[in-house]
């Protein structure tokens, strides 16, 4: 079985000797972090509540407070969750052509295995970190194909 934490976090850093348990490692890569979901989000015209859904049901307010700059220290799972959707973001980078063909993909019904109908943004938003590894999953199978 694959450690599907370990490999979330690792992406996140880019580095295998990061470790999220340690909290002056998730300090120093929780604003960068944000910063980059932000943007990311933004460029996907997610919603609010799209948002808090993929960070892992985060209060409304610590969202609001994250977009203002006022970034705590990022939780494991938050950090992770954040890796998982930044690689789906630069893997569809990879993939497709341009961004519209990554946006149709994305909010686009799939009938392949993970989806069941749902479009993958859909199945992300299901909310389970589960739910975005498959995506991820998905996307690097099919970039491993191209």
């Amino acid at each position: 079985m694959v450690d599907h934490r370990a490999a979330a976090a690792a992406a996140l850093a880019e580095q295998p000797d990061i470790d999220l348990s340690v909290r002056k490692q998730r300090e120093a890569l929780s604003a960068p972090a944000v910063r980059l979901f932000l943007n990311m989000a933004d460029r996907w015209q997610l919603s609010v509540g799209d948002r808090q859904v993929l960070l892992g049901g985060i209060a409304r307010q610590t969202y609001h407070n994250w977009q203002s700059g006022r970034i705590s220290v990022l939780s494991r799972d938050q950090l992770e969750r954040v890796s998982l959707v930044l690689g789906i973001y630069k893997a569809l980078k990879l993939v497709f052509a341009d961004d519209e063909g990554a946006m149709r993909w994305l909010k686009s019904p799939n009938h392949d295995v993970p989806f069941a109908g749902r479009s993958p943004l859909a199945h992300m938003l299901r909310g389970g970190m589960d739910d975005l590894f498959a995506v991820r999953r998905y996307l690097d199978a099919w970039r491993g194909m191209k």
